[in-house]
Parts: structure tokens; sequence; C-alpha cells
């Protein structure tokens, strides 16, 4: 048995394509965000995902179909059981605490002033954690998370488990990764 069998990192599986079901739905991670398909095939996903004891956050603004207004998010909340949301937008973390369901704040700390207003935006909305986007900047994962006081979520352009790692010890709480091999 390997290290990581032994001890799971703390992953969320990104799903960005409808073939990645499958692979989540054997996987042991115990987290999904979804980020792909449609109003329409939700209720069978969300289900399928709950049958296999997965939590379920919904990318609102990846999901296409979904409005990103309070009723949108009640809508998930009331009729698919949605553990939570994923947004960047600060009115629909609000909306999801509203509905009782939990919420991550995606923010893109693409220069300084992005990394200030995302931390402005989380101070506002009061997300139940923060995803930050790309995931590979330690230095600014550790201020984010002295800052924010939230858990810290990291994701995109996580190539390997020395990333991940490396990203955990940085002072991110869970790992945002799309590669079904970290599953």
């Amino acid at each position: 048995m390997t290290e990581q069998q032994k001890s799971p990192l703390p992953i969320i599986a990104s799903i960005t394509k409808m073939e990645q079901i499958g692979a989540v739905l054997k996987s042991r991670v115990k987290r999904v965000n979804l980020m792909t398909g449609d109003i329409v095939k939700l209720g069978g996903i969300v289900r399928d995902l709950k049958q296999a004891e997965k939590e379920v956050y919904v990318h609102i603004e990846m999901v296409n179909g979904i409005g990103r207004d309070n009723s949108a998010i009640q809508y998930l909340s009331n009729t698919f059981a949605v553990d939570g949301i994923v947004s960047t937008k600060t009115n629909a973390i609000v909306a999801a605490r509203k509905a009782g369901i939990r919420s991550i704040q995606r923010v893109f700390a693409i220069d300084t002033a992005a990394v200030e207003s995302a931390i402005k935006m989380a101070e506002q909305s009061q997300p139940d954690e923060i995803e930050v986007m790309p995931g590979l900047m330690p230095r600014v994962i550790r201020e984010m998370k002295l800052r924010v006081n939230r858990p810290l979520i990291v994701g995109g352009l996580i190539r390997s488990e020395e990333e991940i790692r490396e990203m955990l010890a940085s002072g991110a709480d869970y790992v945002s990764i799309g590669d079904v091999r970290f599953w």
C-alpha cells in the first residue's frame, strides 16, 4: 500500500468534462466541484454523486442553464440538495448562506490588486471557503491564509503530487484538481 493510499491527500475533484463522472464515482475523493453539464442533466449527476457519498458543489457560472440570482441558488438547494456552490460572484455567495448551503468563493490572483480585491470580497460575502486560482503560488497562498481566516482551496495548473504537497505545506487546506490520477 502506498503512502497516498494510507493517508489520502485533501483533494477536491474538479469535474470539467462529463466523461470524468465515472472516474469520480469510483474514486476515494469525498468532495466534488461540478463545472460541467447543464440544468437538464444536473439532477441525475447529483443523484449519482450523492449515492457514491460525495459532497457536491456546483459552479454556477460553469454549469449551463443556472441563473446567478437568489432564486437560482435557492432552487439548487431545494431541488437538487447540493451541498454548496462555487462562484466568483459575491451576491451568489450571500445567496448561498441565505439558502442554507455552503459556498466557495473562487478568486483569481493575477496581481497584487486582484489579491487585495479578493480579500475585500471575502470580508463582504463571508464565504465558507475561498478557492485561489492559479494554485501554484506558495507566497500568495501563505498571505491569503493569514488574512482571510477561512479554509483555503487552491487549484489550477497543478500537475504533480510534489506540487500538491507544496501547496498544502504553504497553507492550503484542499487542492482542487481535474486530473483523475489524484482522485
